[in-house]
Formats: C-alpha cells, sequence, structure tokens
C-alpha cells in the first residue's frame, strides 16, 4: 500500500486484546469452537489475549454489534484488563466501527481486518502480496473515514486562498480523493495480477497438452496440508504450526507406482466466513483448485470441530466453482486425535484415508488411493517404435500405461494406453 493514500488504515499491531463474539445460531459448544479459532487467528497475529466476551442475539446490533447494554459491560471489562484493542469476531460496518471506538476509546478490529493483517504478514511472493494489497484496498475503500480538517473541501492554485476561478461550489473531498487513489492503485494491481495469472495459465496449459494429471491439495488453514505435501512429494515446503502459513501455491511432481508423472499442488487453507475480497484477489491463485483432475480434501481430525471445517472448505469450494471436482477425503493428525474423535470421523467421512503426516502412518495408503483415482489413458495402442524416437517411449512410460515394452532389431514393440494426443503419433508406428 502506498503512502500516496492518505487514509486510516487499520494494520494490526496488536499487544493486549479482547475478543468479542456474537453468537446468533448453534450450540454453546459452536460458539466456544468459534472463539478459540478467533484467539488463535490473533495468537497467529501476535497478540496477547487478555478476555472474551460472548453476547447472545439474535442478529449483531446494526449500531453497536453486540448492542448497548454489553457495550458498556466491555467497557468496564477493558478499563480493568489494560487492554488497548478489541476484536470483533465478524465483519463490522463502517457505522459499526466508529461507534464502537468512540465508546471504548481503544482501537477495533474485525475479523476480515484481523485476516487481511495475517496474510500480509505471510506473503512472500510478489504475486502474493500483490493479491493482499488488492484485498487490503477493496476492504478499506468501503471504510474510509475522515477527519476533521480532512473532510474540508480541496481545490488548487489560487482557488486555495478562496479567490479566483475554482474559488467558488465545491471542489472534491479528502475522501473522494482518497477513493479515487484506491481505485486507481487497485485497477493497477489487478492489470498486474492479470499478467502473472497468464503466465500460470500458460504453465497450466503445457501440462495439460502433456495430460499430465494435477492433484490439488486443499483442507481448512493448519490442517496439515504442506506436511501431506512433503510426505508424498518428498518436498521440502515450509511447515509451521500457524494458520495461514502457506498463502502461495506450492508444486511438485510425484510418481506413480506404474511410472506416470502427476502434480501435487499445495493451496492456501480455507478458514469459515473466508473475506470474500480475499476470495475474489486470489481467484488466479485458487484456478489451480478448479482445474485440478482431484482435490485431496484434508481435515485435522484432532481438531474441535472437523466436519464444521469440512462445511467451511465445501463453501469455499462452491465459490470458486470447484464444488464437482472429485474429492479424495483425508483425515490428518491421528497420532494427535482422540479414538472417539477418529470414530466418529469414520462414519461420518466414508471412504476417508486416516494418516498422520507427523509419523508416516497411513502415507503409503494415501499415494495409492490418489493413484487409484488419477484419470486413466483412454487409447490402448500397439506399436513398434523406431529406436530414434525414444521420446515417445518415455512420454508413454510418464503420461500413459505401459503394458509392455519389448526391445526388436528394428525398435521398440510396444503395447500401452495412452492419452489420444499421444496415441496420435504413435499411429505412424502402428
Amino acid at each position: 500500500m502506498t503512502e500516496e493514500i492518505l487514509v486510516e488504515y487499520r494494520q494490526v499491531r496488536l499487544e493486549r486484546v479482547v475478543l468479542v463474539s456474537v453468537w446468533t445460531s448453534g450450540t454453546a459448544e459452536d460458539a466456544d469452537a468459534a472463539m478459540a479459532e478467533l484467539a488463535a487467528l490473533a495468537d497467529t497475529a501476535g497478540a496477547e489475549v487478555v478476555d472474551t466476551a460472548i453476547q447472545r442475539r439474535d442478529q449483531p446490533d446494526p449500531a453497536t454489534y453486540v448492542g448497548s447494554g454489553k457495550v458498556a459491560e466491555i467497557k468496564d471489562l477493558l478499563v480493568a484488563s489494560g487492554a488497548d484493542t478489541v476484536i470483533c469476531d465478524g465483519e463490522l460496518s463502517p457505522a459499526q466501527l466508529r461507534n464502537l471506538e468512540d465508546r471504548w476509546d481503544v482501537k477495533v478490529v474485525d475479523r476480515t481486518a484481523l485476516i487481511l493483517d495475517i496474510f500480509a504478514q505471510h506473503a512472500k511472493s510478489v504475486e502474493g502480496k500483490t493479491q493482499v494489497e488488492l484485498a487490503q484496498l477493496t476492504y478499506l475503500r468501503q471504510r474510509l473515514r475522515g477527519w476533521g480538517e480532512s473532510l474540508s473541501r480541496q481545490v488548487g492554485g489560487r482557488a486555495a486562498g478562496g479567490v479566483g476561478i475554482g474559488g467558488r461550489g465545491p471542489g472534491e473531498t479528502k475522501i473522494e480523493t482518497d477513493r479515487r487513489r484506491i481505485n486507481t492503485r487497485a485497477a493497477v494491481l489487478r492489470r498486474r495480477l492479470k499478467a502473472m495469472a497468464n503466465t500460470r495459465t500458460l504453465s497450466r496449459s503445457t501440462r495439460q497438452r502433456d495430460q499430465v494429471p494435477s492433484v490439488a491439495i486443499v483442507g481448512y488453514t493448519n490442517a496439515g496440508k504442506s506436511s501431506l505435501l512433503n510426505r508424498l512429494a518428498e518436498a521440502d515446503v515450509l511447515v509451521e504450526d500457524a494458520l495461514f502459513a502457506t498463502l502461495d501455491p506450492t508444486t511438485r511432481r510425484a510418481k506413480a507406482a506404474d511410472g506416470r508423472v502427476y502434480t501435487l499442488t499445495d493451496t492456501v487453507g480455507f478458514i469459515r466466513h473466508l473475506p470474500t475480497d480475499l476470495v475474489e484477489a486470489f481467484k488466479s491463485t485458487l484456478e489451480e483448485t478448479r482445474q485440478a483432475d482431484l482435490l485431496v480434501h484434508v481435515v485435522d481430525g484432532s481438531g474441535a470441530d472437523p466436519m464444521g471445517q469440512v462445511t467451511a472448505v465445501q463453501v469455499v469450494l462452491e465459490q470458486i466453482g470447484a464444488a464437482d471436482v472429485p474429492q479424495l477425503m483425508v483425515v490428518n493428525k491421528t497420532d494427535a486425535a482422540t479414538p472417539d474423535a477418529l470414530a466418529q470421523l469414520r462414519h461420518a467421512l466414508e471412504g476417508a484415508v486416516f494418516v498422520s503426516a507427523l509419523t508416516g502412518d497411513g502415507i503409503d495408503a494415501l499415494r495409492a488411493a490418489i493413484e487409484a483415482r488419477l484419470p486413466q489413458p483412454g487409447v490402448v495402442v500397439k506399436a513398434l517404435v523406431p529406436w530414434s524416437r525414444g521420446d515417445l517411449i518415455d512420454k508413454a512410460h510418464r503420461t500413459g500405461e505401459v503394458i509392455s515394452a519389448d526391445a526388436t532389431a528394428d525398435g521398440t514393440l510396444l503395447v500401452a494406453r495412452v492419452h489420444p494426443g499421444l496415441a496420435a503419433q504413435l499411429e505412424q508406428y502402428a
């Protein structure tokens, strides 16, 4: 975000915070689980949670989110605890933010701003940083606030002194100037992301032309997706026990037992109520998920609400148009889960594979399950391939299913199941 954009953006530099949530539906256990997740987000952002407050309402108060009575109660709590920030577990309107800060006299941050701040901390690549900045600007544009003199009309030249042409009538307000600058910057970022998306599309089209199957690892944040990628592809992707440790997708090649090559992509983790602005900004990155042949949906078996996490992931997959991609459910962290929790998940997720990326237990079964679900080449060919075309034999091994390959004086007698493109290349040697 450039210094030219003279706006008040609430970067989350949290120290001592109070968490506030409005409980509108579900059980008390659901409310506690939601508060625990908010606490984990605050911890990831670098905060020290000093207290929490949950308000039961049919719906959030349109003016103060929690209602006037709860506002006074939380004010006393803030004074007693010495907290300097409040995090609300919801997306606050500009009016709610202004009202709460006026009454509590501390910084107020909503769930969306908190997640955006975590993304900003963890983005490493140019594309990741660009996506996060675009999401921040989109969020900010709806929450511009003017203070004091900043709301005065702005004019230039001699008109600034109140004389001459331009000195009469309305000019452009500070908030309008800020919004125009944000729109200009957002347009630049979108053009950059489009160029990056074109590069990724070119790379993906090359894989598609060679008929290399693609597998995307998806799931709730901190479910262990990167650890599974490391196990399956013998990779060295960063593994960290933190929410949203992976923002930049990582693709690695893996080889099936029959010699076929496929790709494994580690994607950004999802979370309940993932901000729409983030989904929109990361659309080009999430394209890998929509274009995959198979989704490996990772579930944290040791989590407080695994099935709730499954539902949240399915919602995001629906948002990005990937709901119809075949899925393989994988319950991870079996080493940390209780037997009762695993028994419930076996009943709820029929056909799921249970693994521990930490210990390696179940990884071989997972690898076999993935390979069994890879798309099978559809054309059986029998060809005498000359020795000079060893590249076709290699491609048959990598992208097809070789039934037999016998050496003869004139070349290799190949019998294989391959995709139509390779079958056309082999046709001349049939």
